[in-house]
């Protein structure tokens, strides 16, 4: 299930051993984060297509449009099927809870790029229903943070600020996605953390407030959980504003699961070398198991998958 980088590796491998693999994918499009997390400047879609082309040439079964969990639980598949890997990703956006989140122009970076990228808003032949904003604010530090704030200036915007709580060296960033940012000239607000999203009395977004924000003392990680410094609030002007911090699967996958063990984050409970998950027969992988992660390791953990799902057949 789901046709990201580990659901794709998965069926891929398990194909060549000679199994019938169907994939289900939740959008109509094949591709997972590959295809509309991505950006195109990045990724071309182009090459993810070829992979997905060649995946179908060596006898898998693609089936868009199918929500696990809404039109068949995993109970059920699991019934129909030998075997089921889990590579459904994390595509439920968390947002911050301040007042204002609800405005028009406020998205989660889920949704901006999914319109920017499998809905091709970036061509203007495609009249994609996105805001293309003068003044953009994005909020978090991660990739996901990057591609959204690099995607809006390709977008048209004339100004982007990057709003992140803590200091560069902690921004969970790769550094050259960061420096490609900042040569494209991107704002960094660091140290900075948003308290309200400011809206007309249209409901239009027309900036973001911030408070600015000093190491404390280390977290459970040893990080320094940052502290808001009394008094030193601060106005961004924004016409959208883009929530990028973080994502977590969606809780849908464990609806008509039974024995489906997940963590207090909301992931699949899975064991590491082979993705095994405490119902047996079903198998899980990336980003559904780690929480928000890279495409090599949920490519890695659809080869491990795939390796353990040919030995449980075969011993079963």
């Amino acid at each position: 299930m789901g046709s990201g980088p580990a659901g794709l590796t998965a069926a891929a491998d398990l194909a060549r051993l000679g199994y019938k693999v169907t994939i289900f994918e939740s959008l109509h499009k094949a591709g997972g984060v590959l295809s509309y997390g991505i950006p195109e400047f990045r990724l071309p879609k182009a090459i993810v297509q070829q992979e997905v082309e060649y995946i179908k040439s060596l006898g898998v079964e693609f089936k868009p449009n199918y929500i696990i969990g809404r039109i068949k639980t995993l109970d059920a598949l699991s019934e129909e099927f030998d075997a089921v890997f889990l590579g459904t990703g994390a595509g439920l956006p968390r947002f911050m809870g301040i007042e204002g989140e609800n405005l028009n122009g406020v998205y989660s970076a889920n949704e901006f790029l999914t319109r920017v990228n499998l809905m091709k808003a970036y061509d203007p032949e495609y009249d994609t229903l996105v805001r293309k904003g003068k003044k953009v604010v994005v909020v978090g530090g991660g990739n996901v943070a990057m591609d959204s704030a690099r995607s809006a200036l390709r977008l048209g915007a004339e100004e982007v600020n990057v709003v992140y709580r803590r200091g560069e060296e902690e921004m969970p960033a790769r550094r050259e996605e960061v420096e490609h940012a900042r040569e494209e000239g991107i704002v960094f607000r660091l140290f900075s953390n948003p308290t309200r999203v400011l809206g007309d009395d249209k409901f239009n977004v027309t900036g973001i407030e911030c408070i600015k924000m000093e190491p404390g003392e280390p977290d459970e990680s040893g990080r320094r959980s940052p502290v808001p410094i009394e008094g030193s609030e601060f106005t961004l002007e924004a016409d959208v504003v883009i929530i990028a911090i973080g994502t977590s699967p969606n809780p849908i996958i464990f609806k008509g699961s039974e024995g489906l063990e997940q963590s207090r984050r909301g992931t699949v409970v899975a064991e590491a070398g082979t993705g095994a998950t405490s119902k047996p027969g079903v198998f899980a992988g990336g980003d559904v198991v780690t929480g928000a992660a890279t495409v090599i390791s949920a490519m890695g953990a659809g080869k491990k998958a795939a390796k353990a799902i040919d030995e449980y057949l075969k011993n079963n």
